[in-house]
């Protein structure tokens, strides 16, 4: 039933004295509206949900409506999951009444009993999500499996996984925070809810989609302040991919939109943002003009704002090597920096927060490419012991390394060679609180991981029983007519055999699906398995790394080692994923072995370019454990440089046909180098994928056909042709 919104709207208050016009100023102050929402026996709805260019209002008790702060033509937008989302432009500070028809609330029911009565405590557990949600994640997700308990309507279904998607999001799991926002819009298509899949995307550097997503949002219906933050968020993709004339447009629609309903500080950040662009395209005139503007709406805001936006044309002033006015415009900020850094100070980090330590830095390294090294030196100082009393570490190496540097230059090397030992002092304890934040992260990935897994079990548990409830509702109903049958003595034969025909079916039909469930069992645990030398050993090249001091690159294998451990966890699951998907593995795989074994062996990894990809899936890490052996048992222990070679080449119309070959030692040989325990555990590996394959093969009628031989008649090198079906 369509329901039927009516905005009324009643004055509580006449004025009399009213000016013939008003300046812009005046329509600009903030006033408070009193928004009233009721249903159609004119009760109060207490929880919908209230906003006002991004600020969200609360229901007042006291004062039995919604208080909202607003300025003339801003745009309310009341929604609810029960009904559609009303929308409406604030004209001035009158009372405003929105009735809603067809709305029913939950009340209690006289016919129930006092001990079945259910409360649905739906709504205590959201509050307490967004209570927690930038507090305590386990919390936070504690109260998510309570709402997927509490209640499985598709629309509160689509909230609570929107809300856990916030919640990754604000705790950087943004891989967590866009499954669960797609799992939300499959529930309940929302635009509001794709504009934050955008952001998600955008902040885990999926720029494709997150435009993708952004251009989708823009198509629902979203309120003005939304419709700013979908251009916004556009200008930030097109900045990433460089394509500033596109930036450009985005961000001045934004503009226009901020400045039509007065949000003030995004007309600041657009400002900011469009003179990034004139800067990045060369236009150092116009930038200079944005950025002037950028810096005269901040100082109207607040010190925080206006001190973020000095920093920003201060660096655009480095950048253009306009060093005078950098160091003159940092020098100012200083004077506002002690009351920012009483803020940073609450934070955890001070990476990304703006301190005097940071700006004195600054300043100093401004003087030292203009090339007045002795004035650098005071501001590196100030800088270096600013930071040693708030432990800020990086900026203190960072000046350290710089004044060693200065004083060289200037000659006073006694004084450049303390200064050095202190700054290799300084390198080694950053290393050690390094080390200890990799392991902190670990294990925070590690618990969110196992929190995003009890509630994927807990979802599959209420599938379950909700559809044991329903079997259990047909049988009955199957009972019921097989006793109205047994009450005609002339049919009782008749519905004997078909009880027992039908009990018949059922047993085949279950061991039918006991045989399914054993297969897909015996799936999971094969999928589950990858070899433990691996990680070991990948372990092992990150401890290297480490011993070498060599912190890049033990990071950058740690990070390509866990996107690859994660990509497995993902795919655990799944029967067959997409082809692409299995190259990207492999890959990484080969990609990260090739590391360990530069001096053993090159790779190549061809694709067939009439290969339609989207048309094929492979089962997860099928091809894993052969790459394994070709570089393990044949590569490893020749003495020159081998080769390896992957390849995949379009057989036939519906048949593709993937090549793992190498130069290495050869089968037999790698057998006789082998002690009679590691001949038991390959073996046992070989199995293990043939079974696989045949399970699969079983499942999926001959998907799969492997095929292994010598790559040449001398018996060295390996071949692995496998024949994959398109789905």
């Amino acid at each position: 039933m369509n329901r039927i919104f009516y905005i009324v709207f009643t004055a509580f208050l006449l004025k009399f004295s009213v000016a013939s016009s008003q300046d812009l100023e005046g329509s600009q102050k903030e006033f408070s509206v009193k928004v009233k929402v009721v249903d159609e026996e004119s009760q109060s709805i207490e929880n919908a949900r209230v906003e006002v260019n991004g600020r969200t209002f609360n229901f007042s008790n006291i004062k039995g409506a919604y208080i909202v702060k607003a300025k003339e033509n801003d745009q309310l937008v009341i929604s609810h999951v029960d009904f559609e989302t009303v929308f409406y432009t604030i004209k001035d500070d009158e009372d405003i009444k929105v009735e809603v028809n067809d709305f029913v609330q939950e009340k209690k029911s006289k016919r129930k009993s006092y001990l079945s009565k259910k409360v649905d405590l739906y709504p205590q557990y959201l509050d307490s999500v967004k209570f927690y949600k930038k507090k305590n994640i386990d919390k936070s997700v504690s109260f998510i499996e309570k709402m997927l308990l509490s209640n499985s309507s598709k629309p509160k279904r689509a909230i609570t996984y929107k809300e856990l998607a916030d919640v990754y999001v604000h705790w950087k799991q943004y891989d967590l925070a866009i499954e669960n926002y797609k799992i939300s819009l499959k529930e309940r298509n929302d635009s509001k809810v794709r504009l934050l899949l955008a952001k998600a995307e955008f902040l885990s550097k999926d720029y494709s989609n997150s435009e993708r997503s952004y251009e989708e949002s823009l198509k629902g219906r979203l309120s003005n302040y939304e419709k700013l933050k979908a251009y916004e968020g556009l200008g930030d993709v097109y900045v990433k991919a460089k394509q500033y004339a596109k930036s450009e447009s985005s961000y001045n629609k934004a503009l226009g939109l901020a400045k039509s309903n007065l949000v003030t500080p995004k007309i600041t950040d657009l400002n900011s943002k469009l003179a990034e662009v004139y800067a990045a395209k060369g236009n150092t005139q116009k930038a200079d003009g944005y950025y002037q503007n950028s810096l005269k709406l901040a100082s109207e805001e607040n010190k925080n704002r206006s001190l973020k936006e000095q920093q920003k044309v201060a660096d655009f002033y480095n950048k253009s090597k306009r060093y005078d006015e950098e160091i003159q415009l940092r020098k100012e900020s200083l004077e506002e920096a002690d009351d920012v850094v009483v803020e940073a100070e609450n934070k955890e980090s001070l990476v990304d927060s703006i301190t005097s330590q940071k700006i004195n830095y600054k300043i100093g390294n401004a003087y030292i490419q203009k090339e007045a090294y002795k004035e650098s030196i005071p501001f590196l100082k100030k800088s270096i012991e600013e930071a040693d009393e708030k432990e800020d570490l990086i900026i203190q190496k960072d000046a350290t390394r710089k004044l060693s540097e200065v004083y060289a230059t200037v000659g006073d090397y006694t004084k450049a060679l303390d200064s050095y030992e202190k700054y290799v002092k300084l390198v080694d304890t950053l290393y050690s609180k390094k080390e200890q934040e990799i392991h902190q992260i670990k294990r925070f990935n590690k618990r969110i991981s196992e929190s995003q897994s009890r509630i994927s079990s807990l979802e599959k548990d209420k599938q379950l029983s909700d559809s044991k409830i329903d079997l259990a509702y047909k049988d009955q109903q199957l009972i019921e007519e097989s006793n109205k049958r047994q009450q005609l003595i002339i049919y009782s034969l008749i519905a004997g055999i078909i009880l027992m025909s039908l009990l018949a079916y059922f047993m085949f039909r279950t061991n039918k699906q006991q045989k399914l469930a054993n297969n897909l069992l015996a799936l999971k645990s094969m999928r589950s398995q990858m070899n433990p030398h691996f990680i070991f050993n990948a372990l092992n090249s990150v401890n290297s790394f480490i011993a070498v001091n060599d912190e890049r690159s033990a990071n950058r294998y740690l990070s390509e080692f866990s996107v690859l451990m994660r990509s497995v966890l993902e795919n655990s699951d799944e029967d067959f994923i997409p082809l692409s998907k299995e190259i990207e593995l492999i890959e990484l795989y080969t990609k990260l072995e090739h590391n360990r074994f530069k001096e053993k062996f090159d790779y190549t990894i061809s694709i067939d370019e009439k290969i339609k990809l989207e048309d094929y899936s492979i089962p997860p890490m099928l091809l894993q454990p052969y790459i394994e052996n070709s570089i393990w048992h044949g590569l490893r222990y020749i003495k020159e440089k081998g080769n390896l070679t992957i390849s995949m080449k379009q057989k036939k119309d519906d048949l593709i046909l993937i090549t793992i070959q190498d130069n290495g030692i050869g089968r037999e040989k790698s057998m006789e180098m082998k002690t009679a325990n590691q001949l038991k555990q390959k073996s046992k590996g070989m199995s293990t994928i043939q079974n696989r394959i045949a399970i699969l093969n079983d499942m999926y009628e001959d998907k799969i056909a492997v095929n292994i031989s010598d790559n040449s008649k001398d018996g060295s090198g390996t071949k692995v042709e496998l024949i994959l079906k398109k789905d």
